[in-house]
């Protein structure tokens, strides 16, 4: 279910509580792949997918938090959100803050790669998607499994 969001939503991501879906794509494809290594060494299998996509209300914060364009808060945007909730159990800031652009009715929100320098993420808010918005996964040739049934052999 490449376009779902549920895997975010089963344990939260950075911008979405648990429970909340959630897409989170990268613009490069090495960026990708550190994302979901998370500082691994190895990664776990899994298939990479390219998205086309054309969202009309996206936050933009790829340059990273500036004073002049975002309200203080959003400078919290970085704290480790997996120690604050799962040791400190708090809510992190970064889920107010996705809370915030889904909120304001956002699709999705830009953000630079905490694990890749100079890689852009892009969460996208499954619920906020709009009728003018277009989210398709990338898969000319149809390559791409269509249920568990394809991985059997």
């Amino acid at each position: 279910m490449p376009l779902s969001g549920a895997g975010a939503a089963s344990i939260g991501g950075r911008f979405n509580r648990p429970g909340v879906e959630a897409l989170y794509l990268s613009a490069e494809p090495e960026t990708a792949l550190a994302e979901y290594k998370q500082g691994s060494s190895l990664p776990r299998p899994a298939t990479l997918a390219a998205y086309e996509l054309d969202l009309t209300d996206v936050f933009d914060l790829s340059a990273g938090y500036d004073p002049d364009h975002w309200a203080a808060p959003w400078a919290a945007w970085t704290y480790d959100w997996r120690w604050i909730a799962r040791v400190e159990h708090k809510v992190p800031p970064s889920w107010q803050l996705g809370d915030e652009a889904i909120r304001s009715g956002a699709a999705g929100l830009l953000f630079p790669s905490t694990d890749h320098a100079g890689g852009t993420n892009l969460v996208v808010f499954s619920a906020n998607l709009a009728s003018v918005d277009r989210l398709a996964v990338y898969d000319p040739d149809d390559m791409l499994p269509k249920d568990q049934r394809s991985w059997e052999p």
